[in-house]
C-alpha cells in the first residue's frame, strides 16, 4: 500500500475509506508480522482487530500514538511513505472521534502534552510533493478566563495597586497578576492596605482578614493548560461567583464598613482600646483600619452613596461594571437589559440589597467569564476563514499579554476602527512590548508553563527524607522557601527578557541567581559524612574558643567591677560623680559580657546545620514580586540579591532548586519526569501513555540509589519508552531532591552520566557526563529552539499545531533567530500570524484537529 506521485493529500481531511480495504490492509502490510496471533511483541495481537468501536477504542488509541510517533511500524521493519502514515493516523482520529462522540469524545490529539505527536521534521523541513497544505486558521471559539486572570480582574475593583516605578521594576505594579500568598494560595484580599493594627498571632490575623480564593478551577499539572476547550463554568462555581460579587460590590460601596464595625476605622488605635478587649484572635473585630480611602471610587460607590435612585446613576454603574468585567463597553441592548435587571431588583428588595443583587448578575455575563472569538460578523475568504476584528481582535491581543483591561490606546484603536488588519495588530503589539510600564504577566506565565518551575511548594515531602537532604524540614520552612524560590525565578526570567537576547539559551545557561538568605543552603553543597564531622569538630573548636574568650572577658569585667566597688567602699570620701559614672559603665560591661556568653551557649544549642557547605551568594540588591501582606509578619519578603551561582555546580534554570524540586517527589528525585521534560520540551519528542497493564512503580529499596532502583525500567517491555527519558533525567542526580548539589548518594559516589538518544539531530546524540554538559549541548541546538517555538505557538494560540501551521512556525523561528533570540520578535510573529488572526466558523471537509 503506497502513495503514487499523482495523488495529493491534505492532512486532516475526512477519509472516505472503510476498514477492510484501508485500515485492515495497512495492519496486514505493516503490523501483523510483529503483532500477529503467535508470540506478539508487547503481548499486543492485532490479527483479529476489527473496526473501531467502544470496546477496542483503547487499542486503537495506542495504535494511533505509535503510528503518529513513528514507533510503529519501526523504521527497520518496512518502508512506510509519509502520506500513508498521515492518512492512517487521520483515519484513526476520525473513527475514534465518531465512535466516542457520545462517550465523552476523543481528545488525545488536542492534548497539549501530545502536541509533539506532529512530526517535527515535517513542520520545519520540506514536505513531500503529495502533501497539500491550506492556509491556516483556528476554530471559532470562546476562551474561559484563567483563575489568575479572573482574580486579577476582580482585584481591580477593590484594590489600588501601585503604579510602575522604573527605579524598582521588580516590585509589584498595577497590571501584575495577583501573586499567591506564602502558603501557595491564590486569594483576593479586602482592604489589607488599610489595616494598621491587629490582635493575635499571624494565623489568627489571617483568619480575621476578609479574603476569597480563586473560584474558577484549573487542572494544575505540568505543562500548558490554558486551551479554550479545557474548561467550562459549572453551577457550583457560578454560585460562588455570585457570593463573591455580593462581597465585592458592598466593599466597592462601603469599604471596610462592609466587613467591620465603624469604631474599627480610626487613625488612632489607642482611642478605641476600650473596644478591643478580650480574646479577639481570629475575629474580624481584632483589626483596626485607617481612615484613608485607597480603594477605587467608582460609579457603584456613587450609586450607593447618594440618596434615591435614578436611571442615569444606575446606568453609569451598570456600564462601568460591565466594562470592568468584560473589558469592552456594553451594547445599547446589553446596557438596557442590565438596567432593567437592577431596577427590578431594587423595586423588590430595596435600594441597597436590590442594587447589589442586580449588579451581581454582570459577574456572570458570558463575556465576564469567557472571551469570545466567534467571528459572527465579517466575510469569509475563499478558504472559509474570517479575520477577527474590532473588540474580538483587540481583546485577543490584550489577552495575549495582559490580565487587566486594555489601556486607553488600545481601547481607542478598537473604538475608532483601527483594529481590523494585520498591520493594526503589529502596531499595538510592538507598542505594548516596548513599554515596560505596561505589565505583561502572560509572557511570564508562558515561561512558568514551559519550564514548570513553580510547583516546588506543592510537592509534599516526607519529613525524614527532607531532613536528610540538609535543608530545614521543620514546620513549613521548606515550602515557604520554595514559594520564595518561584518568585526569585520569576524575577530572573524577567531580567533575561529585559535583555531580550538569546532568551532560551540564556535561561538554560545563565550563571545568575536571584536569591534570598535561605538560598545560601539550597544553592549549597551537601557535605559528606567526613566533611560534616570535620565541620562539627571545627564549629565546636571555634565555639569553645569563643566561649573561653567570652568567659575570660566576663571574669575580667567582674573583677574590674569588684575592684572598683571595693575601692569606693574603702574611700567613701572620694566618691564623686565621675566615680559613679565609672561604676555604672563597669556594671553595664558585666551585663553585656553575661549576655554575650549566654548568646554563645544558646547558639550552640540551636543545632547549626553542618551538613551543608552554604553557597556564598552576594551581589546587588534586587526585588521580586510577592503577595501583599496577608499573614502579618509571616509574609514573604521581596528583598533579594542578584548573585552568581557556584561555578561548576549550576548552569541555568534547570539546575536551580525551584525547577529541581518541582520535578521531584516525596522521597527522592524523579529522574523519569525530568527526562520526559527534556525529551518533550527541548527535543520535541513524544512519549505514549503508560499502558494500564504496567505497574509503574520502582522497588522500595532504602539502601539502593535511585539509578539502581530504576533497573526495572530497563526490562524489554519498558525500555522502549524509558530509553527516551531515563538517560536524560539521570544526569540531574548531581543534585538531591531538595536541589542541593552533591557528590555522594547513600555514601556512594553519585553517578551523573547520561545519554541523548534519537534526538532528531545527530549532532546532539551521544553520551554526557552530567547535567551541565547536557544543558550546554542542548542550549546550542537549533532543534531545541524550534521546539521552544512550538510550545510558544501552543500557549498563544490555545491549541496544538498541525502541519498546516508549518509556515507560521517557520516564520516565528526565523523571526526569533534573525533578531538574535528576541522573545518580542517571536511573540510579534505569532500574534500577527494567520493562526492567531483568522477563525473558521465551520470546517466542511476538514477534521476538527487539523485547524
Amino acid at each position: 500500500m503506497s502513495s503514487t506521485s499523482a495523488e495529493t493529500y491534505t492532512p486532516g481531511q475526512p477519509l472516505e475509506k472503510d476498514f477492510e480495504s484501508f485500515a485492515a490492509a495497512f495492519l496486514a502490510d505493516h503490523c501483523i508480522d510483529c503483532h500477529g496471533e503467535t508470540a506478539p511483541e508487547g503481548d499486543l495481537s492485532l490479527h483479529d482487530l476489527g473496526p473501531v468501536d467502544e470496546i477496542n477504542a483503547g487499542t486503537w488509541r495506542s495504535i494511533w500514538a505509535q503510528v503518529a510517533l513513528k514507533e510503529m511500524p519501526p523504521p527497520d521493519a518496512s518502508e512506510l511513505e509519509v502520506v500513508d502514515r498521515l492518512q492512517f493516523s487521520d483515519w484513526i482520529v476520525g473513527e475514534l472521534s465518531r465512535v466516542m462522540q457520545d462517550k465523552g469524545g476523543f481528545h488525545d490529539h488536542r492534548d497539549p502534552n501530545k502536541g509533539n505527536f506532529v512530526d517535527h521534521e515535517l513542520l520545519f523541513g520540506s514536505l513531500p510533493e503529495e502533501i497539500q497544505l491550506v492556509p491556516t486558521s483556528s476554530l471559532a471559539r470562546i476562551w474561559r478566563v484563567t483563575p489568575q486572570e479572573h482574580i486579577t480582574r476582580l482585584n481591580e475593583l477593590i484594590n489600588t495597586e501601585p503604579e510602575y516605578d522604573p527605579e524598582k521594576p521588580g516590585l509589584r505594579t498595577h497590571g501584575d497578576v495577583v501573586p499567591t500568598n506564602h502558603g501557595g494560595e491564590l486569594k483576593l484580599y479586602f482592604g489589607v492596605d488599610r489595616i494598621i493594627k491587629w490582635q493575635g498571632g499571624t494565623v489568627a490575623y489571617a483568619t480575621s482578614v476578609k479574603s476569597v480564593p480563586a473560584i474558577l478551577s484549573s487542572a494544575r499539572k505540568h505543562g500548558l493548560e490554558n486551551y479554550p476547550d479545557f474548561y467550562t463554568v459549572n453551577s457550583a462555581e457560578a454560585t460562588q461567583i455570585l457570593d463573591v460579587a455580593d462581597d465585592i460590590i458592598r466593599y466597592m460601596a462601603e469599604g471596610p464598613l462592609s466587613i467591620a464595625q465603624p469604631y474599627q476605622i480610626t487613625d488612632d488605635p489607642a482611642s478605641i482600646a476600650d473596644k478591643m478587649v478580650g480574646d479577639l484572635r481570629g475575629l474580624p473585630t481584632s483589626l483596626v483600619y485607617s481612615t484613608k480611602v485607597v480603594r477605587p471610587l467608582t460609579p457603584v460607590y456613587d450609586l450607593m452613596k447618594e440618596d434615591g435612585v435614578t436611571d442615569q446613576r444606575v446606568r453609569r454603574a451598570v456600564e462601568f461594571l460591565f466594562e470592568a468585567l468584560t473589558y469592552r463597553p456594553p451594547t445599547e441592548r446589553e446596557s438596557n437589559q442590565y438596567l432593567q435587571i437592577v431596577n427590578e431588583s431594587i423595586q423588590k428588595l430595596g435600594k441597597e440589597d436590590g442594587a447589589v443583587l442586580g449588579l451581581s448578575s454582570i459577574f456572570l455575563d458570558r463575556d465576564a467569564l469567557f472571551r469570545p472569538e466567534l467571528v459572527e460578523y465579517g466575510s469569509s475568504d475563499p478558504h472559509g476563514r474570517v479575520m477577527l476584528q474590532d473588540w474580538e481582535l483587540g481583546l485577543a491581543v490584550n489577552h495575549a499579554l495582559r490580565y487587566i483591561k486594555p489601556d486607553e490606546a488600545l481601547r481607542m484603536a478598537v473604538l475608532e476602527g483601527r483594529m481590523r488588519t494585520r498591520d493594526d495588530v503589529r502596531r499595538e503589539v510592538q507598542r505594548m512590548l516596548a513599554d515596560d510600564s505596561i505589565r505583561k504577566p502572560r509572557i511570564l506565565q508562558f515561561f512558568r508553563d514551559y519550564f514548570d518551575y513553580d510547583l516546588g511548594g506543592y510537592i509534599c515531602k516526607d519529613n525524614k527524607a527532607l531532613a536528610e537532604t540538609g535543608v530545614n524540614a521543620r514546620g513549613v520552612a521548606h515550602y515557604r522557601a520554595m514559594f520564595d524560590a518561584t518568585a526569585s525565578t520569576d524575577r530572573l526570567v524577567e531580567l533575561i527578557l529585559q535583555e531580550d537576547k538569546d532568551v532560551l539559551k540564556q535561561l538554560l545557561t545563565t550563571d545568575k541567581v536571584v536569591a534570598t538568605k535561605n538560598d545560601q543552603v539550597y544553592f549549597g553543597r551537601k557535605r559528606t559524612k567526613e566533611e560534616t564531622a570535620a565541620a562539627v569538630a571545627e564549629a565546636k573548636r571555634a565555639a569553645d574558643e569563643e566561649t573561653k574568650e567570652a568567659t575570660a572577658a566576663l571574669e575580667l569585667a567582674k573583677k574590674e567591677l569588684t575592684e572598683l566597688e571595693q575601692s569606693m567602699k574603702a574611700n567613701p570620701d572620694e566618691e564623686t560623680a565621675k566615680k559613679q559614672r565609672e561604676l555604672t559603665a563597669k556594671e553595664r560591661a558585666v551585663t553585656a559580657a553575661e549576655k554575650n556568653l549566654a548568646a554563645l551557649k544558646k547558639q550552640r544549642r540551636d543545632n547549626e546545620n553542618h551538613s551543608v557547605a552554604e553557597a556564598e551568594l552576594s551581589g546587588p540588591n534586587i526585588f521580586a514580586r510577592v503577595s501583599r501582606r496577608s499573614f502579618g509578619a509571616g509574609s514573604m519578603k521581596p528583598e533579594r540579591v542578584l548573585a552568581t551561582a557556584p561555578e561548576g555546580q549550576r548552569l541555568g534554570i534547570l539546575t536551580h532548586p525551584s525547577w529541581l524540586v518541582s520535578h521531584s517527589d516525596a522521597m527522592d528525585n524523579h529522574a523519569i519526569l525530568r527526562g520526559r521534560w527534556i525529551r518533550e520540551r527541548l527535543l520535541g519528542g513524544g512519549i505514549p501513555d503508560v499502558p494500564i497493564t504496567v505497574d509503574a512503580m520502582l522497588p522500595d529499596e532504602p539502601h539502593s540509589t535511585l539509578r539502581e532502583r530504576m533497573r526495572v525500567t530497563r526490562e524489554t517491555y519498558c525500555w522502549t519508552c524509558h530509553e527516551k527519558m531515563d538517560p536524560l533525567g539521570l544526569p540531574f542526580e548531581m543534585y538531591n531532591h531538595a536541589g542541593l548539589y552533591r557528590t555522594l548518594e547513600l555514601d556512594k559516589p553519585v553517578e551523573t552520566t547520561g545519554e541523548i538518544i534519537d534526538s532528531g539531530d545527530p549532532e546532539l546524540d551521544g553520551e554526557v557526563t552530567d547535567a551541565i554538559e547536557m544543558i550546554q549541548k542542548l542550549a546550542e541546538s537549533e532543534r531545541a529552539e524550534q521546539v521552544f517555538v512550538r510550545h510558544a505557538f501552543r500557549f498563544w494560540m490555545g491549541r496544538n499545531e498541525t502541519l498546516h501551521d508549518a509556515p507560521v512556525l517557520q516564520d516565528a523561528h526565523r523571526a526569533y533567530k534573525e533578531s538574535g533570540g528576541s522573545m518580542k520578535a517571536l511573540i510579534t510573529s505569532l500574534l500577527t500570524s494567520d493562526a492567531f488572526l483568522y477563525r473558521t466558523r465551520s470546517e466542511p471537509g476538514m477534521l476538527a484537529e487539523s485547524r
